[in-house]
Formats: C-alpha cells, structure tokens, sequence
C-alpha cells in the first residue's frame, strides 16, 4: 500500500460507527452527506476492503468497517498525540507551564499525560524542551523548568525525583545482520566486545548501558548517534546492533524492520523519573502533571 489514508477520511469512518450513520458523521464533520460518501468511497478503494453497506435505509459499517474504524481509532489518537507534543515544543516562552524531557520519554509517554492534563485544565499552556537527560537535569537546577523526565539510572545533586515508570533496553539489529538469525541467546561479554550503534554521552540510554558494562571489556561505538531515529536508522540499514529502549523500537519490532535479540545475564531494566529542584513545592500545573505521570 504506496498511500497513507488522510486523517479525515478516517476520522468520517469512526464517526459513522460512533454516530450511527453516514449522515451524522457527514454533519459532525461540517461537509454534505454526499462529499462524505465519496470520501469513503476513495477510503474503500485505497484500502481494499468494503467499509460501508448502503441500504435504501441508510448507511452502516460492514464487518471490516468495524474493525478498520477500530484501528483508525488509534490512529487518530496517536495523532492528537503528536499534535499535543508539538504545541508543546512549539509554546516556547508563552507557555504557563515549562517542562523539560529527555528524547524517549518525550517520543512516547509525554504527550500522552499532556493530553490528559489539557482535558483537566483546557485553558493551560506547555511549553516542552526535549533535551537528553544530562541537560533535562541542567534545565531544572537552573530554574529553566519546573519539571523534568529524564531516563538515566542516577539523579544529581539537587533534585528531588520520583519514578514514574519503568522500560527495558533491548538489542536490536536489522533483518539482514547476522545476528538477526541466530540460534544461541547473546552472552554480556560478546555484547561488550561488538562495536555498537548507541546515543550519545549525556543520554540516559547510554548511561544506563555504560554501567551495565561495568567491568567488562567494552569495544569503541561503531556510532554515536543524538536521537532514537538516527539509531534506529543506522541499526535498520544494518551497520551494527543497536541497543534502544523498548518504547523506542515497538513499532519497528511489530513489523520487522528491526530485530530483537536475546540477552542472558544483563539487567537493562531502568527507572523514568520526574525531577524537580530540592526543597520546592510544586503546585498548579506542574503539580498536576507529576499526578498524572506518577498514576499507575
């Protein structure tokens, strides 16, 4: 499939399953009942599957509809997301409320409790830094921020902090490396000794893997890459393992385009913290949201 769906044609279709029929959804979404059928139409058409069943009666979801309009559903959630991240990052100084986070926490789990803070308070303004978790810190002690996310397993002097959730470094490779195929699970020592596509000094992700190798002998990085994307890319067109959090490389584990292997004898299980400046109270906002990111 060359061609993504537009969000509004997928909107229409959850619409029509939500409301009852076409009509309704046609109304909510401000255009006439016959441009809406056409945009369905073109949705069935790209998709390959029928959506609607039309009936002199009306229009409802056929069984593929449903299921189609349940996965759009996440789509456009995933969607609101985004936007609610790039708002976010775009606020800049007008933003009631300033927020620093490191790059895999800002990726995956901040515009999620930035959602659910804006449906508390619709009024509240963000603004959000993405930084890697030595500068999140830096950001915080120097009274840039109120709040920050950071995913290294140490917190500097200063910071009060709190775990609000836990992920899991995995390695990966791309399909075609050699290790994609392997049959024996990988051992601590033949990871440390593989040069490795990994972020830079300053992430957490690296912090987190660097103490892991504690004590062994560690080869030179093949790379050392600024974000989750770059490695990814780097690990996919093949150019050594990688290691990532979890968060960072579902999607391309679900569909392939990276591979997971498995470690024997290395914990890369990791806290995510909010961090804050010692000795202050939050209120307001920034109190909210660490309510919210700290909620189970």
């Amino acid at each position: 499939m060359s061609e993504l769906p537009d969000l509004e044609s997928l909107q229409l279709l959850v619409d029509v399953g939500l409301l009852g029929s076409l009509g309704q959804a046609a109304r909510a979404a401000g255009i006439a009942q016959p441009s809406a059928s056409k945009r369905i139409a073109r949705l069935e058409r790209r998709l390959g599957v029928p959506l609607l069943e039309r009936t002199p009666r009306g229009s409802a979801l056929t069984a593929e509809g449903r299921m189609v309009a349940g996965w759009a559903a996440h789509v456009l959630a995933a969607a609101r997301e985004l936007m609610r991240g790039v708002e976010a990052v775009r606020q800049g100084e007008a933003a009631q409320l300033h927020v620093a986070a490191s790059m895999t926490v800002a990726e995956y789990l901040v515009p999620r409790w930035l959602g659910e803070l804006q449906a508390r308070e619709p009024d509240i303004q963000v603004g959000l830094d993405v930084m890697n978790s030595t500068d999140v810190a830096a950001r915080v002690l120097g009274e840039k921020v109120e709040l920050g996310f950071v995913e290294g397993p140490t917190v500097p002097d200063g910071l009060a902090s709190r775990v609000v959730a836990t992920d899991r470094l995995v390695v990966v490779v791309g399909p075609a490396h050699p290790w994609a195929r392997r049959r024996t699970v990988l051992r601590v020592a033949e990871l440390a000794a593989t040069p490795l596509v990994v972020r830079e000094p300053g992430s957490g992700t690296r912090e987190t893997l660097d103490l892991a190798f504690a004590g062994q002998h560690v080869a030179s990085p093949r790379l050392e890459l600024g974000s989750n994307s770059a490695v990814k890319g780097a690990a996919q067109a093949g150019s050594a393992p990688a290691v990532l959090s979890g968060h960072a490389v579902e999607a391309e584990l679900a569909t392939g385009r990276l591979v997971e292997v498995p470690l024997a004898g290395l914990n890369l299980v990791r806290s995510l913290r909010a961090v804050w400046r010692r000795g202050r109270t939050l209120t307001g906002p920034a109190a909210t949201l660490l309510a919210i990111a700290s909620r189970p």
